[in-house]
């Protein structure tokens, strides 16, 4: 995990940067509006990796060390060889920290950003460009690329240059991050568009655990499903590379950050050629993917249908509510082997308006609906809607897992989370382990791809009040209905052995001696109310 400047490596030390990081650049926004403003700040954080990551690679290349002898520093090939952006010289954060004071700084960053594009061509059309504007002061641009220089990339003197390069990109893409949480919460409802909880994200991930294969959010906001995916290779001992990711986004804007986001970290992505409207146009019409990770818009009813689409396989969506068109569109696109995770609002569960329970039927007795979570509310930045996860695969009988045909998981997992603020709430790590070891336990995963148990999960058992394994039979009778508060029941009361009449004894002897206890209290403000010369 990457250091900010103090010896103290925790996560609340690194969030204690960020949040400082955040404070002062928020104090820099004056007026603009948050939507605005992010681009502001987002873009020069890119260019700040960007060009780190270029003087990092560079001074590799004048050292001329080992493989990189005799190489060219001032070849733009040898940086792309590794995956490095080439930063023409009106690029470098260096010229923009040189020119931070003057009026310019603003056609200076605008001049930068379309340098960077020009010889760069995955970037083309990505980065913001508009620093020159009237509208963007221009003393607090140059004080917010002063702040965004003290993002300091700390590594121990023990560690290599490989450490180093991960460090970077780990601190950096936790203040990418971190941002991004931050404009979400301060749009409000917009926020929403571009970015789903990382704890939401994380427990998709971890349940899923995608080590290998292509991965497929045609919604894809701001790219986190993609982060959190390459976290999780890299965490267990995999390769950037690993996954081959696949995403689609209809908004424009929010195309651009992902892109960003991704290039942040050095990860690869096809998001097509431009942005589009899953439903009218899908840019990855032939993807079969191992997994499928997806947020779509929740209850979607501005949504474009075509009546005969071959994605409609389990029944035509109502025009009115897009959830179980989303539901068919991952499910059209899962490989033999794959497996798809999504949030969807909480009706999808039980709604039997316009024929979307018997959508729902055909799809649980084609086997498919593998788990169901139910989440805690206040989760999201953009809706107080409860939501849900949904966990679906072609094959429960693959032959490296248990045969879970004819089998269905439910957890609840609603009284999990942690209040952050007065609206806001979190899934901690423990939580996001104990959901995501019951799963794993559950399927029968190798021990080499579970987390570590949590709650005795080790091997699955029915928990009354939290999870509980229910067969397809089972579920016909409750009206094929997926809420997962039907099927686990009640929280097991831990059992009371004291007998009844000893215990209502003690209890009554305790309640007589508090009794006898005001009394004397009583007797004493009295005495001393009466000294004083008030008469009660």
């Amino acid at each position: 995990m990457a250091k900010a400047a103090t010896k103290n490596n925790d996560s609340t030390a690194n969030i204690g940067f960020e949040a400082k990081l955040w404070l002062a650049a928020d104090k820099l926004r004056n007026n603009m509006d948050a939507a605005e403003y992010k681009h502001v700040v987002l873009g020069l954080i890119f260019l700040k990796y960007i060009s780190d990551a270029f003087e990092e690679m560079r001074a590799k290349l004048i050292a001329g060390k080992g493989d990189y002898a005799g190489s060219d520093p001032e070849d733009a090939d040898e940086y792309r060889a590794e995956n490095v952006f080439w930063v023409p010289k009106e690029a470098r954060w260096s010229h923009l920290m040189a020119s931070a004071k003057q009026a310019t700084i603003g056609k200076v960053v605008d001049d930068a950003m379309v340098a960077l594009e020009r010889d760069n061509p995955r970037l083309k059309g990505v980065l913001p460009k508009d620093y020159a504007r009237p509208a963007l002061d221009k003393h607090r641009l140059g004080e917010l690329i002063d702040l965004i220089s003290t993002i300091t990339l700390i590594a121990t003197a023990t560690e290599g240059g490989d450490a180093k390069s991960h460090r970077s990109v780990d601190l950096l893409g936790r203040v990418y991050e971190y941002f991004l949480t931050r404009f979400a919460s301060a749009e409000g409802k917009n926020g929403g568009q571009f970015y789903t909880p990382s704890c939401i994200v994380r427990t998709i991930v971890e349940m899923l655990a995608p080590y290998k294969g292509r991965v497929y959010d045609p919604a894809c906001g701001s790219g986190g499903m993609f982060v959190q995916s390459e976290k999780f290779v890299l965490e267990h001992g995999g390769r950037i590379g690993d996954l081959s990711i696949y995403g689609q986004e209809s908004n424009a804007t929010t195309r651009r950050l992902a892109i960003m986001n991704l290039a942040i970290r050095g990860i690869e992505a096809d998001f097509g050629p431009e942005q589009a409207d899953t439903f009218r146009r899908d840019l990855h019409k032939d993807l079969k993917a191992q997994f499928v990770i997806a947020n779509p818009p929740f209850n979607d009813s501005d949504w474009h249908r075509v009546d005969d689409d071959v994605r409609w396989q389990y029944g035509v969506p109502p025009k009115g509510n897009a959830n179980f068109a989303w539901v068919q569109h991952f499910i059209h696109h899962l490989a033999p082997d794959g497996y798809a995770g999504f949030v969807l609002a909480n009706g999808s569960m039980s709604s039997n308006q316009s024929g979307e329970g018997d959508i729902r039927k055909a799809i649980i007795e084609a086997d498919l609906v593998d788990c169901m979570v139910a989440l805690p509310g206040q989760l999201f930045y953009s809706t107080q809607i409860p939501v849900c996860l949904w966990f679906l695969t072609r094959n429960k009988n693959d032959g490296k897992r248990r045969d879970r045909r004819k089998e269905t998981l439910f957890i609840d997992a609603r009284k999990l989370g942690t209040l952050i603020d007065r609206v806001h709430r979190e899934l901690t790590d423990e939580d996001i382990a104990r959901i995501a070891s019951t799963y794993h336990a559950w399927r029968g995963d190798p021990t080499t791809v579970r987390p570590e148990p949590v709650e005795g999960q080790a091997t699955y058992v029915d928990l009354p009040g939290f999870c509980k394994s229910a067969t397809t039979a089972e579920i016909a009778t409750h009206g094929y209905v997926l809420t997962p508060g039907r099927y686990v029941g009640a929280e097991e009361i831990e059992e009371d052995s004291e007998p009844f009449e000893e215990k209502m004894a003690r209890l009554v002897a305790e309640l007589n001696g508090q009794f006898a206890e005001s009394a004397k209290l009583e007797q004493a403000i009295r005495a001393n109310l009466k000294g004083l010369g008030h008469g009660f």
